[in-house]
């Protein structure tokens, strides 16, 4: 199967440590560059304990090295590089494939 790619906004107006929303297909998902590894993480935006499509203004963390997001609304937090809560680890959000092309974020679906 053919990876489909979606342009979601240039990569220098993520501003690191904070998410942006991006409809990928009929999805809605979260992306971030965290400023601890500059990595740029996509995932799905629906906090699965909220129902609300509200991940990406969550707050980015570090614990034990692990990258996270935290819900804005019951502040769960979910590792980005695979989506596993890492308060209740039978929870694990979408995680989407990420590039950037020629200064573009795009994503997977």
């Amino acid at each position: 199967m053919t990876q489909q790619w979606t342009p979601v906004c240039e990569e220098a107006v993520l501003v690191p440590d904070t998410g942006i929303c991006a409809k990928v297909g009929d999805q809605h998902v979260a992306v971030f560059k965290a400023a601890a590894d500059g990595e740029v993480y996509a995932v799905s935006n629906v906090c699965p304990f909220g129902n609300a499509s509200v991940l990406s203004r969550g707050l980015l963390g570090d614990a034990n090295g692990e990258i996270y997001v935290a819900s804005p609304l019951l502040k769960q937090r979910f590792r980005l590089k695979d989506g596993i809560c890492l308060d209740d680890e039978s929870v694990t959000l979408a995680t989407y494939p990420v590039r950037v092309e020629n200064g573009k974020i795009e994503v997977g679906a």
